[in-house]
C-alpha cells in the first residue's frame, strides 16, 4: 500500500452503500472516522474489524486508504476519495495476496444541524 501523509478524518461519518458494479442496490453502510481508525457497518458482520486509515489532499478533495481484515473473509483495501460531503471508492478483497472481489461504495456524510437562518 502506497504511504500517504497523515490528514485527520477523526470525526466524520458518511451514511451510504456498497455496492457490487454494475448492481443499483446494495448492503447499507455507514462509514466512520475515530482516533486515526476507519470504520465500515457494512463489513463489520462479517469479521472485518477497524483499519488505521491514512489521508491526503488532493486539490480540492481528500483521498484515502486503508486496510481492513476478517480471520475468516481475508483483507479489504478501501480506496476512497471525498469531495465536498461525498464519498466515492473501491474496495477489492483479497485472499493469500490475491484480488477475489471489487465492490463500489457511495455515501453522503451527515452533518451537524444547523441552526435555522432568516
Amino acid at each position: 500500500m502506497t504511504t500517504l501523509q497523515t490528514l485527520s478524518l477523526d470525526g466524520r461519518r458518511f451514511d451510504g452503500v456498497v455496492l457490487e458494479p454494475g448492481k443499483t442496490t446494495g448492503d447499507a453502510e455507514r462509514i466512520s472516522f475515530r482516533d486515526g481508525q476507519f470504520h465500515s457497518s457494512a463489513c463489520e458482520p462479517y469479521g472485518y474489524g477497524d483499519g488505521r486509515y491514512q489521508a491526503r489532499q488532493d486539490g480540492d478533495a481528500v483521498v484515502f486508504e486503508v486496510q481492513t481484515d476478517s480471520p475468516q473473509y481475508g483483507q479489504l483495501r478501501w480506496a476512497c476519495r471525498i469531495a465536498g460531503d461525498k464519498l466515492d471508492g473501491t474496495l477489492t478483497m483479497l485472499r493469500d495476496g490475491a484480488a477475489v472481489n471489487r465492490k463500489w461504495v457511495v455515501a453522503g456524510e451527515e452533518r451537524a444541524a444547523q441552526p435555522p437562518t432568516r
